[in-house]
Formats: C-alpha cells, sequence, structure tokens
C-alpha cells in the first residue's frame, strides 16, 4: 500500500524562495514589493491568487533566469533533503513534490533527490526565451489549490496515508485533507503554521523521528 509523502519545495527542500530571487533580478525596488508579497501569502495575509499573476507581471522572468533559480534550488538544497527522501524512500513512502513554483525549475531538484512527481506551476516562454504567461489553470497557483493537488493524487494512488511537509500558509491549509501535516521551520517560521500543525520541525532529519513516532 502506498504512503505518500509531499513536500513543499521553497523554504523547505531549498533554503530560497524561487519567485523572490526572480524578483531581486530586477533590483531593489521589485525585489522589496515580490518579497513582501510573497511574504503575505505564506503567512496567510493574503490569497495566494491575488498576488501570483501580480509578481510575475512585475518580473517577467525568462527561460534564462528560471533556470538559473533551478541551479539555486540544488546549491541551497536543505542538507538533510538527500538522505531523508531516500531513508524514507527504502521506508516505503512515495515523495512528491506540491509547490506553488515554476515546475522548470524545480525539476533539476527533484531528480537530483530522485523524486519523480513534481505538481507545480508551468511557466511558458515566447521562442526567445521571453516570459509568455503562466499556467493559470495550474491548482497551486491559488489558495487551497494544493487540496486540489491531494485529492487527485489520493484518486491514483489509494494511499494507506498522507503526509505532507511545508513552510507556508498553503500547506498548512492541507492540513485537514492529509494524516499528518508537519510545519517547518528552518528558513522561516510562520506563527501560525508552527501553532497549528501537527508537528513542526526546523531541519527535515527530524522528520523519520516523527513519522516513527506516529507508528509509521
Amino acid at each position: 500500500m502506498t504512503q505518500l509523502l509531499l513536500f513543499d519545495c521553497d523554504s523547505t527542500l531549498s533554503a530560497i524562495e524561487g519567485i523572490d530571487e526572480l524578483g531581486r533580478l530586477r533590483g531593489p525596488e521589485v525585489y522589496a514589493q515580490v518579497e513582501a508579497m510573497t511574504r503575505a501569502a505564506m503567512d496567510g495575509g493574503a490569497p495566494l491568487e491575488d498576488v501570483f499573476a501580480e509578481r510575475l507581471r512585475l518580473i517577467q522572468p525568462t527561460a534564462t533566469e528560471v533556470k538559473h533559480v533551478g541551479q539555486m534550488y540544488i546549491d541551497q538544497m536543505e542538507p538533510d533533503a538527500a538522505e531523508v527522501v531516500r531513508g524514507l524512500g527504502e521506508n516505503g513512502w512515495t515523495p512528491v513534490i506540491v509547490s506553488g513554483g515554476f515546475r522548470q525549475a524545480i525539476l533539476p531538484l527533484a531528480k537530483l533527490l530522485g523524486i519523480g512527481r513534481v505538481e507545480a506551476v508551468d511557466v511558458f516562454f515566447q521562442a526567445d526565451g521571453a516570459y509568455r504567461d503562466f499556467g493559470r489553470d495550474c491548482p497551486t497557483a491559488r489558495a487551497r489549490g494544493k487540496n486540489e493537488v491531494i485529492a487527485r493524487l489520493k484518486q491514483e494512488f489509494s494511499p494507506q496515508r498522507v503526509v505532507l511537509v511545508g513552510d507556508g500558509a498553503s500547506d498548512l491549509e492541507t492540513a485537514p485533507d492529509v494524516d499528518l501535516f508537519v510545519g517547518f521551520g528552518r528558513y522561516a517560521v510562520r506563527e501560525k503554521v508552527k501553532a497549528e500543525a501537527g508537528a513542526f520541525i526546523t531541519r527535515l532529519g527530524e522528520l523519520p523521528g516523527v513519522l516513527a513516532r506516529c507508528g509509521w
């Protein structure tokens, strides 16, 4: 029987917020705007869909810049991530990344970690690599979108149990739809997430112990 282990990417599997790093490339003023919107969404103060399109309108990221952020994810990967994903995979857990980040940037990190499934937002470019649009129908670009993804994964895998690990409000929203929501605070501690998570950890190396205490 499948056990699904779902991971957020930004500020969880990697130290960075990819969208903020793209904003940084546009200078301090745009970065400040983008970072404030990201923080509001992750803290639960603003619906994700209210800020998602606006951040991209400001940044207009190119294909090369998105690829650059993909390398940053790898360069700043959470130190315990590879060992934990490998070890829990050997113990019957199927890892999946469920993220509001960009699929093209996340895929190299997923490949490195041996994670074969990535649920994230597609970004589209012109032939010359200029920004064109993003996948507006991608669930993780809107509030409670991760819940939609979880419902689909449950239908597909019929898992025995589902655990999600993440740092933000969109991760906390999944708590009613998973067997355990584990809040993550190594890079950003969101007080609401910390207070309401079923468990809270500050490094991924603590995760196997949390699951073991649940008898999993």
